[in-house]
């Protein structure tokens, strides 16, 4: 790899939105001292593109989803106009290449969560027309659209708005992601779909053996239909032992939060109050995995699906915990250069950093 080159980097996650509301929302055009993601950082680790996720938590009150997400949404555009120089919000794959011959960042809006429809897949067209371009179809929590990973198995993949959905999305030009869904609904939204799919944030399954991250098999399913998995930074998803000590804390920590959401109504300022930060400090205690094993992961789906077929999706601002030597998004070029030492040829080593994401969203959004 030529020491000079800086790759473009399209990073198909991050958390970073929910920082943007709330009480103290941040600025994102200023270096800041805590947190993964900002634009002077972004820039120093080449990012040319970004998916900025926007979830509630479904431990809120039904009717607070919907207005919650669009508040975020609009928080994204704000800073887009706030600092128009630097940031611009994407809605198509033109779009997106257009911000980067310009020299500019493309925010490209995201919903984590198929929840916030309430099950109504009317809903589509409103986060459509406030700019949403990916839709990830479940989080922990299984919804009326579809079965999650982590949640109970209430359809055996979609419902029967789930189906709806997909095939609204498909007509509306929205990516569909597949992070935190079920295998079995992976498989159904892979069968149903009319356009490539997206796994926005998550790692391999044959190395580290959690039903959060895609098996072999789901890889090659999503390779055949033309889409791309991405490896997501969380060290808790790249090694067994990791997740094993990580979610120990973090099942005790969900388990009290949803108790307090329940107790206080939903409302989330007093139940981080409550719930303090404790849990979170004795993950940080926890030894992590670093930017070799996020390489091991990137170079295992690259192996099954193809390199086309892969991508990174950090999940900054929504991990507690991040693998040393990726600290922050503007290390994201070391991430190129342990692939670069392990023999990659740069060509293949920009399909996954960015170009892979970028001809996925052309595809699917224009």
């Amino acid at each position: 790899m030529d020491d000079e080159r800086v790759f473009f980097v399209f990073d198909a996650h991050c958390d970073t939105a929910l920082r943007l509301t709330g009480d103290n929302p941040l600025d994102l055009g200023k270096r800041l001292a805590d947190g993964h993601v900002d634009l002077p950082r972004m820039a120093e680790g080449g990012v040319g593109a970004q998916v900025f996720a926007c979830w509630v938590d479904p431990d809120l009150k039904v009717g607070r989803w919907m207005p919650d997400t669009l508040e975020m949404i609009s928080a994204v555009r704000c800073q887009a106009e706030k600092h128009s120089e630097r940031l611009t919000v994407a809605l198509s794959g033109a779009e997106i290449a257009a911000a980067g011959d310009s020299g500019r960042i493309a925010a490209v809006i995201g919903v984590e969560g198929g929840h916030v429809l309430g099950g109504s897949v009317e809903r589509l067209e409103e986060l459509h027309g406030a700019g949403v371009r990916c839709l990830t179809l479940t989080w922990m929590n299984t919804n009326e659209l579809a079965d999650s990973c982590d949640g109970e198995r209430k359809w055996e993949g979609l419902s029967p708005a789930g189906r709806e959905a997909i095939a609204a999305m498909n007509r509306l030009g929205m990516v569909i992601d597949l992070s935190h869904a079920s295998d079995g609904t992976f498989f159904e939204v892979v069968e149903v779909s009319t356009a490539p799919v997206l796994v926005s944030h998550s790692s391999a399954r044959a190395i580290c053996d959690i039903p959060r991250n895609i098996s072999d098999e789901m890889l090659r399913a999503l390779a055949e239909s033309g889409g791309v998995a991405c490896v997501n930074f969380f060290p808790a998803f790249l090694e067994k032992e990791t997740h094993t000590r990580v979610f120990e804390i973090w099942g005790r920590y969900r388990e009290e939060r949803s108790r307090l959401s329940a107790e206080y109504g939903g409302d989330p300022k007093r139940v981080d109050e409550e719930i303090g930060t404790g849990y979170i400090e004795r993950i940080k205690k926890i030894p992590m995995p670093g930017i070799e094993a996020v390489a091991d992961h990137v170079e295992h789906v690259a192996s099954v699906a193809g390199v086309a077929h892969t991508g990174i999706g950090s999940d900054f601002d929504g991990i507690m915990a991040v693998p040393p030597g990726l600290e922050d998004v503007s290390k994201m070029q070391a991430l190129a250069e342990v692939l670069a030492a392990r023999g990659w040829e740069d060509g293949d080593i920009a399909s996954v950093m960015g170009e892979n994401l970028l001809h996925l969203f052309s595809t699917v959004c224009g």
